[in-house]
């Protein structure tokens, strides 16, 4: 059996069933072609708008399989992708007729309790992680859909609800191990291979394949006050303006995002809303909950709400809260931009691009930063945007490709009309497909990664991604 797969300039080439017996007899994983029965389950991702066929796919037991597979890939010049939990929004988890090294299968997560330490493999996703970590009423900060994965949140960033006071998810990160372009296995951490631990920590999958993570761990929970407070849209003018008034004396333990959709079809929504136009106050509070009850007062007592669902809740209950919005199998397009504020010019296009979303499942969020985010120096790490205050994903969604062109055209204009008010920042992991050049990414820090990737890809192997040419 050989297999056609494509190389890093392009041409195809065959491999040869010798080089492919080889390959399969020293992995512990599978090694898949197209008539393989579990080919498809390994390059479906979550975004739906992706269908790629890649040629040759290693699904990886461990990183001795990924160092092998790397090593193949260098031998053999092939186009190379790495897949962890697939939920890169670009789709660069998987490459059309190159060769993909598929970590999905590798989700253990092991808790030190008494040093506070996780370490997690990189197939894991954020689900996996927060329900070993809870056990010991410990977290690391990261994003807020628990199927995500949390070696693509990790490498890009990674923030969420705990972010403001434990800031962001490599802000975490104890240390790495990689292997590198030439099939090394190295640790990156602030004692070995500092230089390659600090690109790691924003710099995508640019300079190898991460088979393991270390997180230092915080207390969080078992229980934290959360919940959306949410007003019909004729009242977000007003609102929005309170909430930005609200939002910029938080303390540190508590978070509130504003979020503009349509009401899902929620239980605890009337009927008569469902569809409409709303504006979401999403708040998380994780200290003592009699104090958490006391700030979120005047935002629960701000206007005439059709719902107030705070309360109470288990902290892993919260973090797959916004699962049911965010199934795979959908189409998807995102738009991003970092903000200083949310300055009136912003508040007006938000609400009035909201008055007209293309489809019923596409939203606006502002996520709130600041707090631990921001005090740490834009160059500590490869992630520079440690000055914005808010961060936009204009998140289109919807089901039927009949609706592409109108969905993303809707995104785009939305996304060019606020524009202006923008830092000119751009959150990496929120880029679509080779829509925004990468200095925007990573600013002041681009040069430096170039050199970072000079000295560990030189080559340029892992190219398929938000690429820093070296």
């Amino acid at each position: 059996m050989e297999a056609r797969v494509l190389t890093m300039n392009g041409d195809a080439r065959t491999i040869s069933a010798e080089h492919l017996t080889a390959l399969d007899a020293d992995l512990r994983g599978d090694l898949l072609l197209p008539e393989s029965p579990d080919y498809d389950a390994a390059r479906t991702i979550w975004n739906a708008m992706i269908d790629r066929r890649p040629g040759l796919i290693a699904r990886c037991s461990g990183a001795a399989d990924v160092i092998r597979a790397v090593t193949f890939a260098a031998e053999h010049d092939l186009l190379l992708a790495v897949r962890g939990a697939g939920h890169n929004i670009a789709g660069k988890g998987v490459c059309d007729g190159g060769f993909l090294i598929d970590l999905s299968q590798l989700r253990s997560v092991h808790v030190d309790p008494r040093r506070k330490v996780a370490t997690v493999d990189p197939g894991a996703t954020l689900g996996d992680l927060d329900a070993e970590t809870q056990v010991h009423g410990l977290a690391v900060p990261v994003g807020i859909n628990s199927t995500t994965g949390i070696a693509g949140l990790t490498l890009g960033g990674g923030f969420g609800w705990l972010s403001r006071k434990h800031g962001l998810t490599i802000d975490n990160l104890r240390s790495a191990n990689v292997v590198t372009a030439n099939g090394d296995a190295l640790v990156a951490s602030e004692e070995e291979n500092s230089d390659l631990f600090w690109g790691l920590r924003g710099g995508g999958g640019n300079f190898g394949v991460v088979t393991s993570f270390e997180f230092d761990l915080c207390e969080v929970g078992p229980e934290v006050l959360s919940g959306l407070v949410i007003h019909p849209l004729s009242a977000a003018p007003d609102l929005v303006r309170f909430y930005r008034e609200y939002a910029a004396d938080l303390p540190a333990d508590l978070n509130v995002w504003l979020v503009l959709r349509k009401a899902p079809p929620m239980p605890f929504l009337p009927p008569e809303v469902h569809g409409k136009e709303v504006a979401i106050l999403a708040a998380f509070w994780s200290g003592d909950l009699d104090a958490g009850e006391r700030l979120l007062k005047p935002l629960r007592e701000y206007g005439t709400p059709i719902a107030d669902v705070i309360s109470p809740h288990a902290y892993t209950a919260w973090q797959t809260a916004f699962d049911p919005l965010l199934t795979p199998g959908v189409r998807n397009y995102w738009k991003s931009h970092n903000f200083l504020e949310l300055s009136d010019g912003l508040v007006d296009a938000a609400l009035d691009y909201t008055a007209r979303l293309p489809s019923d499942q596409t939203e606006i969020f502002f996520g709130r930063l600041g707090g631990a985010v921001n005090q740490v120096p834009s160059d500590a790490t490869a992630y520079p945007h440690r000055d914005a205050e808010y961060v936009m994903n204009v998140h289109a969604r919807w089901e039927d490709p009949r609706d592409d062109d109108a969905c993303m055209s809707w995104a785009r204009s939305y996304f060019s009309d606020t524009e202006k008010y923008a830092t000119g920042g751009v959150y990496v992991n929120f880029v679509p497909d080779g829509e925004a050049p990468i200095d925007a990414a990573y600013g002041a820090n681009y040069d430096r990664l170039v050199e970072l990737k000079r000295k560990y890809d030189p080559t340029n192997l892992f190219r398929f991604n938000q690429n820093i040419v070296p």
